[in-house]
């Protein structure tokens, strides 16, 4: 009977058809409208185009010039390093010590998950109120502890990069931990066993039977985190707005909201976006061709 459906086409063009519709709608046609208007003339959303550049790619020739754009490369290209070593080694630090437990597992995998459901912008307010300088709680417990004798202001060109970085790594650690943990499920535990019969130690069991099958698991949690760290928007933007202090941490998501919405410069916002999209698909492409995965 399962035969004898799979050899009926049409139920799967029936469903696949709505699906892909939706894409066209909602993906593939915006975006291709993304690259045709990065080489026109807009002025603001909502208006109509006033004709090709001169020439028609004068936005990419003005990115490459742009000394905020690339500032903007750079702190992405950071982010995207800290969230692959920081971000995914702590998820996986993390999702190997629960694993090891029987009681409370359940408890730990919701707390550190919860970050993931909640707002962005409401995670920057946070933030601010624990980063403030007059009043905020990190000032307020190093004072009371004697490490300091004045307040701090965290987000001065000395400090801001440490307290950008800080939150918009610590929210996704849950994303990548819940990812690690299903990899980590999928292990059977009779590769397990075998290994503690030929005298396996804990840390002999991670190196050469858990780290090894977590190999896939991995990859993912690698390209999601180099596409990731290249969309990031609302968090960073929440605590410093404008690529304040003096243009300093600007990413490549902030500043193409800023030229797209601040500065109503829609053609080069768009412009942006495209370079967005092919650096991420460039550098995830590239990694996976360096970790590539691999069948057990």
């Amino acid at each position: 009977m399962n035969a004898m459906i799979y050899k009926k086409k049409w139920p799967l063009i029936l469903f696949l058809t709505p699906t892909f519709l939706f894409l066209t709608v909602y993906l593939y046609y915006p975006f291709l409208m993304n690259v045709w208007n990065s080489f026109n003339r807009i002025g603001g959303m909502g208006e109509a185009s006033r004709g090709l550049n001169n020439p028609p790619y004068e936005n990419y020739v003005k990115m490459f010039k742009d000394p905020l754009m690339s500032t903007a490369i750079k702190n992405t290209l950071i982010l995207m390093a800290l969230t692959v070593v920081i971000q995914v080694g702590l998820a996986l630090i993390l999702a190997l010590l629960v694993d090891q437990i029987k009681f409370g597992s359940q408890f730990f995998r919701t707390v550190y998950f919860f970050p993931i459901v909640i707002s962005a912008t409401a995670l920057g307010l946070l933030f601010n109120l624990i980063f403030l300088y007059d009043g905020g709680m990190l000032n307020q417990l190093l004072t009371n502890i004697g490490l300091i004798s004045e307040n701090i202001d965290w987000k001065d060109p000395s400090h801001f990069f440490g307290t950008l970085m800080m939150p918009v790594i610590w929210q996704y650690v849950g994303f990548y931990f819940v990812i690690i943990v299903t990899g980590l499920n999928n292990i059977s535990t009779d590769i397990y066993e075998a290994a503690e019969i030929d005298g396996a130690s804990g840390l002999g069991r991670i190196r050469y039977i858990t780290l090894p099958l977590l190999h896939n698991t991995l990859c993912t949690c690698l390209v999601l985190a180099i596409t990731g760290a290249l969309k990031v928007f609302d968090l960073p933007w929440t605590m410093f707005p404008g690529g304040m202090p003096l243009d300093g941490s600007w990413l490549t998501g902030t500043y193409m909201y800023y030229q797209t919405m601040e500065m109503a410069d829609v053609d080069y916002g768009s412009a942006i976006a495209v370079m967005i999209v092919v650096l991420g698909v460039v550098i995830s492409q590239l990694a996976n061709y360096i970790f590539k995965e691999k069948d057990y």
